[in-house]
């Protein structure tokens, strides 16, 4: 199947749109059929993550052939109203969401017309409780870890290398970079993951890169897989992957 895999979005609504806008032109270019999966990522940082879980909840309702897969941003939100006071271990820095400006908390919650600053975390959290709808933190929650093709895993941050499929674990799966981007080995699988940002969509020999910087004023970009091999989808229409040589 014809697999187009969209980069780490971060309330990026409009390049979300648009790129679903040239992955419609090249999959009806193609003879139509072709599915999308988005690597994760979807809030954070950006102006408008309540519309990109909106719009992405609509489309698979809608029956549109639609994977969304759960990045690390993806779990705070839903977190803080389970468990107010977690602080994911993934953060080296031992913040709160709400705390941590750089994790993009204040641009979420200011989608759904709520402020943060100045404010404690229980009256933040009452506001949260009354406005962001309970479908959209249970959809957020059960969204998959990974998305296998043949020959390919999809994963949002990568893997924990050595460890069977079944045995890894959403921390990893989320968070991990040391460990996975400095490895080399050959995981019986191509790798195409987001999470960590790159000046282009690029192939490291056992892993493929996505995330081009959308959260910070970067392009939103799209992989296609198929048989003709690894393009990037531009509006111009297919260019190939560049590729990094490993070190020697």
């Amino acid at each position: 199947m014809r697999t187009y895999v969209v980069g780490d979005i971060h309330g990026q609504l409009e390049l979300l749109k648009a790129a679903h806008e040239r992955i419609a032109v090249d999959d009806a270019a193609q003879g139509g059929g072709g599915q999308v999966v988005h690597v994760g990522d979807l809030i954070d940082r950006g102006p408008d993550s309540r519309g990109v879980i909106d719009y992405l909840m609509q489309g698979q309702a809608e029956g549109r052939p639609w994977i969304v897969l759960k990045g690390n941003h993806d779990r705070f939100l839903p977190r803080f109203v389970r468990t107010p006071e977690w602080i994911d271990p993934g953060l080296a820095s031992g913040m709160h969401w709400l705390e941590h400006r750089n994790l993009g908390a204040a641009q979420t919650l200011a989608s759904y017309g709520i402020a943060i600053d100045g404010r404690s975390h229980g009256d933040v959290l009452d506001d949260v409780t009354k406005v962001v709808p309970e479908a959209q933190l249970q959809w957020l929650e059960q969204l998959p870890l990974w998305h296998q093709l043949p020959g390919v895993l999809i994963v949002h941050a990568g893997i924990r290398p050595g460890v069977a499929l079944a045995d890894q674990v959403e921390q990893d799966l989320v968070w991990i970079r040391k460990g996975f981007l400095d490895d080399t080995t050959d995981h019986g699988f191509l790798v195409v993951h987001g999470h960590t940002v790159v000046e282009q969509v690029t192939h490291f020999g056992n892993r493929l890169a996505v995330d081009t910087g959308a959260a910070y004023d970067g392009p939103l970009s799209v992989l296609v897989l198929d048989e003709t091999g690894q393009h990037v989808l531009t509006d111009e229409g297919r260019i190939p992957v560049h590729h990094e040589l490993p070190p020697n």
